[in-house]
């Protein structure tokens, strides 16, 4: 069990008052060593949900396999993956056309 607080001692008279200083941890999500070298990496958004529930890796455009974790909105994007999507798209380039031609995955893990 908890100890629990001392009771605050009382005001000496109602005109006087006391200013508290609450603490809280930072939250932040650790860097990892490697971290400025991760990208985030394009793979069909089913497999990326597929990986999400299985725990098995995905293999992305550039032939990157990892199981993703991370945010890839933390990350530059694939350099490699960016050129072969872009290569994949039809020569209008409005992008119109999404008949299955990759999504953005996760992060490098």
């Amino acid at each position: 069990m908890s100890t629990p607080y001392p009771e605050p001692a009382p005001l000496s008279s109602p005109d006087q008052s006391t200013t508290a200083v609450l603490e809280r941890e930072l939250l932040e999500q650790p860097v990892e060593p490697g971290d400025h070298e991760r990208f985030a990496h394009y793979v069909r958004k089913e497999k990326v949900l597929e990986s999400a529930l299985t725990g098995e890796p995905v293999v992305a455009l550039c032939g990157k396999v990892w199981v993703p974790g991370r945010d890839p909105n933390k990350f530059p994007v694939c350099p490699m993956c960016k050129e072969i999507y872009e290569g994949l798209r039809p020569e209008g380039g409005d992008g119109s056309d999404k008949s299955g031609s990759g999504g953005s995955g996760g992060a490098e893990g």
